[in-house]
């Protein structure tokens, strides 16, 4: 047996009365954060060691005792330890040199959350968040699995949102062998969203290109409303409205085709891309505004979900200078070049020509065993690591270093 994660995110709708717990709530989440962290540092430099979590929780259980500190009592003791491990995962990503230094988190910028791992129960439209009671739940559909956690976030309109991780116990079963007819190659981009293998074009709907004029003139009215008046608290809830409204758009969109993708193929092939890369180019407001990174995320993890085989072919694999005809390489292909003739005659759309080999290469990846999946030839069908002379072979005597 095997466990699948899950996260799904619902709408909540506490009342006037059980708003200030929320706020309350994440307030004390911050507050330990910032205290926690102010521990840490201190401690290393008078002792060159770290505080661990349980020594932490402790001293957390001990301001509960002074008067000064009392007032953490009145939130979830849960929601506070959450706050702690959340810190010592920080910094966990930092020595493992995957992210930054843990900061102090401030009233103005941080976004009120919290997050509590259990005691949170569910049912009939329904949550109960202890310290707080019962809470009104959009619930669109039922949980599967066992609950984990569950996180409670306001977003900018002042909405509350609750987001539960579930668990979900799966048979471990082998995906059943790759049907060729039933695998799809997508190739992805900014003017079409994706160009499946197939013949079939996604357009891309760029949601907030056509909404950036009414950003725009949601920007201007808010930039000539005087600070701390009631006019332009009621200019920012606008504009952000309508960052959510294009955001919840861009995001159904990209469930409805990643779904209706998984459902109607055995295996997808895509190739991998560098969004990080590409969202600091001159392009940037067009990466982001196409969602080419939520599209391979939700891929990835949908088919798993639904026992699909899932192909990712590597980025410098020359898919749009290949022709998928005869495999001739065409280096003098530029990105203005959308139509191409290969020297053996045939004519290739570029992101169909791509797409065809990102699925011949992708079968080749599925179909081979994993010892024989090592890249071997680069985009000229050269060696891709040279002979640079003689070499003696390598023994456990000589690690060929």
């Amino acid at each position: 047996m095997s466990f699948i994660k899950r996260s799904d995110k619902f709408r909540i709708e506490p009342t006037a009365a059980q708003r200030p717990g929320f706020v309350q709530a994440a307030g004390a989440r911050r507050w330990v954060w910032n205290w926690a962290l102010e521990r840490r540092i201190r401690y290393y430099a008078t002792h060159k060691t770290t505080l661990s979590v349980t020594a932490l929780c402790k001293e957390l259980t001990a301001l509960k005792r002074q008067p000064e500190t009392a007032w953490l009592n009145d939130v979830d003791s849960q929601a506070l330890q959450q706050a702690i491990r959340d810190l010592a995962a920080a910094f966990d990503q930092f020595f493992a040199r995957r992210a930054r230094f843990p900061k102090f988190k401030t009233r103005k910028r941080d976004r009120l959350r919290f997050r509590i791992p259990q005691r949170v129960k569910v049912e009939r439209n329904r949550v109960y968040v202890p310290k707080i009671g019962w809470v009104k739940l959009r619930q669109s559909r039922p949980l599967q699995g066992r609950l984990t956690s569950a996180t409670f976030s306001r977003d900018a309109t002042g909405c509350w949102d609750v987001s539960f991780a579930t668990e979900l116990e799966v048979p471990d079963a082998p995906l059943p062998p790759v049907n060729p007819a039933r695998t799809v190659g997508l190739d992805d981009g900014l003017q079409d969203f994706v160009v499946l293998s197939t013949g079939q074009t996604i357009p891309a709907p760029r949601f907030f290109r056509k909404g950036e004029a009414s950003l725009r003139r949601a920007h201007r009215h808010l930039s000539r409303c005087q600070r701390g008046s009631t006019r332009r608290v009621k200019a920012r809830l606008r504009l952000a409205r309508l960052h959510r409204k294009i955001a919840n758009r861009r995001r159904d969109f990209v469930h409805q085709t990643t779904s209706a993708l998984v459902r109607a193929h055995d295996g997808v092939c895509l190739q991998d891309l560098s969004v990080q890369g590409l969202a600091r180019t001159k392009l940037a407001k067009s990466v982001t505004d196409a969602a080419l990174g939520e599209l391979h995320r939700q891929l990835r993890y949908k088919t798993a979900w639904h026992h699909r085989h899932h192909a990712v072919v590597d980025h410098w694999f020359p898919s749009s200078k290949r022709c998928s005809v005869c495999g001739a390489l065409h280096d003098g292909l530029r990105l203005s070049d959308r139509v191409w003739t290969c020297v053996c005659g045939a004519v290739h759309d570029r992101d169909l020509n791509a797409a065809r080999n990102i699925l011949a290469e992708g079968l080749r990846l599925l179909t081979t065993s994993p010892r024989d999946t090592r890249e071997t030839e680069n985009a000229r069908r050269g060696a891709v690591s040279p002979p640079t002379g003689r070499q003696a072979p390598m023994t456990r005597e000589s690690p060929g270093r």
